[in-house]
């Protein structure tokens, strides 16, 4: 668990972040996110001491970062960046092996490790092991990234908007294997993005910045796009807060309306989708009406009105 408490960042004058306190709760996705300016990245580096706060603390669960050495604290966290920073004339085998080697493993432990790590982000190593970077895309390169950053198995990564500078179609994809990505690591991971719509489609919670560096919201992506605590917030958010809000819904997990003896309806959709996939189903179909199966059990059926009652 990463824990702010009144941390402050100046910089003359001038507040880059001001007196944040959170709990980063161990194990899941927290999202920086918020306009340019409002000091997020700041904030996310702080955590590894690239800048050091001005007045507050900050844990990693007891400890105080502050009283350990800054190399060791380094070393146990993993750090993606928006352009990666791979080595560009070692091969992706030894971009991986980056912070094994500075922590002395020896050879055989290190090529596991990196045959283990090429594996999970999906690049098998006997076809990427020996490639330069200049050899792989955008995405691929970002998935060595995050190997990289996996080298030690830390138990915290801090991603500055990794993504930022992907095609959305290989955005959309990496998100994905991170999701997955995550699900078989349980890592504590803090994430930095300007995009809402990447921080409430990853975030298991969201820490929404103004400029100034002031936390005006920390909840999770459901209770944000619900109840905004400021205008400010529901600003930031836009008027496709809700529409936003039913992605974060699953079919199966809402009341459904029954057949009633009436002649079922010609659209289905699984009940494993998102109420966002359900309604655009509605409104192609012809009488608005929609059949929820799962396998080959019928659920019920789903319209615009047992939707919007979910949405609420």
């Amino acid at each position: 668990m990463i824990t702010f408490d009144r941390v402050t960042k100046r910089y003359g004058s001038t507040e880059a972040v001001r007196e944040l306190s959170l709990e980063v709760p161990s194990g899941e996705i927290v999202m920086f996110v918020g306009p340019s300016g409002c000091g997020k990245t700041t904030s996310l580096k702080m955590i590894s001491r690239l800048i050091e706060p001005t007045s507050g603390t900050i844990h990693i669960d007891d400890t105080d970062t502050a009283s350990v050495d800054i190399n060791e604290l380094r070393r146990s966290i993993g750090y993606v960046i928006q352009q990666v920073g791979l080595f560009p004339h070692y091969t992706v085998a030894e971009n991986v092996a980056t912070v094994p080697r500075l922590a002395g493993w020896d050879k055989p432990r290190i090529a596991a490790r990196v045959d283990e790590l090429l594996d999970l982000v999906g690049l098998p190593a006997a076809d990427y092991a020996r490639r330069l970077p200049a050899e792989l895309s955008g995405g691929e390169r970002q998935r060595v990234g995050v190997a990289r950053a996996l080298g030690v198995n830390p138990n915290i990564l801090l991603m500055d908007e990794p993504f930022g500078a992907i095609d959305p179609i290989a955005r959309e994809r990496l998100q994905n294997e991170l999701l997955r990505l995550q699900q078989v690591v349980r890592k504590t991971i803090v994430f930095v993005t300007h995009d809402i719509d990447e921080a409430i489609r990853l975030g298991d919670r969201v820490a929404l910045f103004s400029r100034g560096g002031t936390l005006e919201q920390y909840a999770t992506p459901a209770q944000l796009l619900a109840r905004p605590a400021s205008s400010f917030v529901a600003d930031f958010l836009g008027e496709g807060r809700m529409v936003r809000r039913l992605s974060l819904i699953k079919v199966r997990d809402i009341e459904l309306a029954g057949l009633d003896g009436e002649r079922s309806p010609a659209e289905r959709v699984d009940a494993d989708v998102t109420l966002r996939d359900a309604l655009d189903a509605v409104l192609r179909a012809r009488d608005g009406r929609v059949l929820v199966v799962e396998g080959g059990t019928t659920l019920g059926v789903v319209d615009a009105d047992t939707i919007r009652r979910a949405s609420q």
